[in-house]
């Protein structure tokens, strides 16, 4: 029996759909608000257009409140790749400098770290966080060991991407900004699926997808930046707001306001959104997610007691998004001839879920990443459990 709150969703009723971490899926009363209000930027666009200074505002503050944010250290881009490009190509190095990255990086933004990092000479640093890992303090260890005297950025993930881990960064952000380095947090999972207060966090730059985990529609990103980095931030992309009146506006909000010509709808629904999903559950967001932090340690238990493997992290350091390791037989059936697993659940099972292939070290691991939201329930993760044991026969 499907989830009481899949109702909301237009997901097809034949996938059973545990890949809510990849692009998210936006509730129909949201999507209905927001052909709305694209109808009405179609009947009179340039008027519209004027306006949405208003709009962007109105939505800045909820999306502010929502993370723990201020609002004059909040823009919106249309994804967390988007901001971690702002945040990267705003960045001044020499030849010689050092910058971290954990090799859980999810490749687009690694990709764009490489990039940067070349263009100013700089040497990009790759921390091997242990997979399967015991503690945080293993992450812990292995990135401040890695800083030296010539360290001067840090991108880190606030979830890994491919292995699910929420980092420590309650305690790693400031051990890394007592040294002097700066630290952008690539958040694209976070909103909507842990608590946030961004402003207590204090990283320097912190950008992440609200199109996921909150639900909005695609296109939907926030990027916060500490006002100490404003002088030389700008969007990946220079329009108007570079040299605009900052009378009554800061020259950050034109900037990452509008640069160019594109639909702001989606931003525009963010309150509603955020409103919605609240409604649905008595207590709000945080009783949101304990549902799913709570289902997502229990399926990963089960999924674990069905295959006869451990799991690969501790529960401190889940969220609603987890993974397990696929049964030693597959996995090693994948390595050997290439098995398509992912496109055998797909097809066969009817289940939406990533196989990702994972090499640590000298280990190779497969991992299915499943994802926990309202429209998910219990017997979601039995029927994966039922699908995975029946290809090991």
């Amino acid at each position: 029996m499907a989830s009481s709150y899949r109702q909301h969703w237009t997901l097809d009723p034949e996938v059973t759909f545990l890949n809510h971490g990849s692009y998210g899926a936006c509730p129909e009363v949201i999507q209905q608000r927001q052909q709305a209000l694209r109808q009405e930027m179609e009947r009179e666009p340039v008027r519209f257009m004027g306006h949405r200074h208003s709009l962007i505002d109105r939505a800045r503050e909820a999306a502010a409140d929502f993370v723990g944010a201020r609002t004059s250290e909040l823009a919106f881009v249309q994804n967390a790749t988007t901001g971690v490009n702002a945040a990267l190509r705003s960045q001044r190095w020499k030849a010689g400098d050092q910058v971290l990255v954990t090799d859980h990086e999810y490749n687009a933004c690694r990709n764009t770290l490489d990039y940067v990092a070349k263009r100013w000479g700089a040497e990009v640093v790759v921390v091997r966080i242990p997979y399967p890992l015991r503690s945080e303090e293993e992450v812990m260890t292995a990135m401040l060991d890695a800083v030296t005297s010539r360290t001067v950025f840090c991108l880190v993930d606030h979830l890994t991407s491919p292995t699910a881990l929420r980092l420590p960064l309650e305690r790693l952000v400031p051990a890394l900004q007592e040294k002097g380095i700066r630290v952008l947090v690539d958040g694209a999972h976070s909103p909507g699926q842990i608590p946030l207060s961004l402003h207590k966090l204090g990283a320097d730059y912190y950008t992440g997808n609200f199109h996921k985990w909150a639900c909005t529609p695609k296109g939907v990103a926030i990027f916060v930046a500490r006002e100490d980095r404003h002088e030389d931030l700008h969007p990946a992309v220079i329009s108007h707001g570079l040299n605009a009146d900052t009378t009554h506006r800061s020259r950050f909000h034109h900037e990452f306001d509008w640069t160019g010509t594109f639909d702001p709808t989606a931003w525009g629904v963010v309150p509603e959104t955020l409103t919605f999903m609240e409604s649905l559950m008595e207590g709000g967001w945080p009783a949101i997610m304990k549902r799913n932090h709570d289902l997502a340690l229990e399926a990963r238990q089960d999924l674990c007691q069905q295959f006869g493997v451990t799991a690969p992290a501790p529960d401190s350091m889940i969220g609603t998004m987890a993974a397990v390791p696929v049964p030693q037989d597959l996995a090693e059936d994948f390595w050997a001839r290439d098995r398509n697993l992912y496109a055998e659940l797909g097809n066969t099972w009817g289940i939406q879920i990533p196989v990702i292939p994972w090499i640590s070290g000298e280990q190779k691991h497969l991992i299915l990443r499943f994802s926990v939201h309202l429209h998910n329930n219990r017997e979601d993760y039995r029927k994966l459990a039922e699908a995975i044991t029946s290809m090991r026969s």
